[in-house]
């Protein structure tokens, strides 16, 4: 089964995302602190990262480059988790083939796409 990495620190948000990423296949890896998701994706990575943006004491931004940048780990698949619309434009500009967008709210069919996408069947 194949883990998907959530970072997000909505409580409401992980325990929704659990349920729903568990009903369409896939095994859910709950992470709330960003900084303890930077190790992990360093010393278990997993299949893909879905990523909040909103989150503190680092952003979703500012974890994707230490990702790409410092660690030198651009073949892991991360889509960017978020309910605005300016982040498709921005993605478009880092010509990443390996990142992605989820629009809060995500419905089932979008997730499994958006999934599939970096991880087909």
């Amino acid at each position: 089964m194949r883990k998907i990495m959530l970072i997000e620190d909505d409580q409401q948000i992980l325990e929704m995302m659990d349920v729903l990423l568990r009903n369409i296949g896939y095994e859910p890896v709950l992470v709330p602190d960003v900084l303890e998701a930077l190790e992990r994706v360093r010393t278990d990575p997993p299949d893909l990262v879905l990523l909040d943006i909103m989150m503190t004491p680092m952003n979703g931004w500012e974890f994707l480059e230490r990702v790409r940048e410092k660690y030198q780990i651009r073949s892991l698949p991360i889509l960017l988790f978020t309910a605005a619309p300016e982040v498709e434009e921005k993605i478009a500009l880092l010509n990443d083939p390996k990142l992605g967008v989820l629009q809060k709210p995500v419905s089932i069919p979008e997730l499994r796409a958006g999934l599939r996408r970096f991880l087909p069947d």
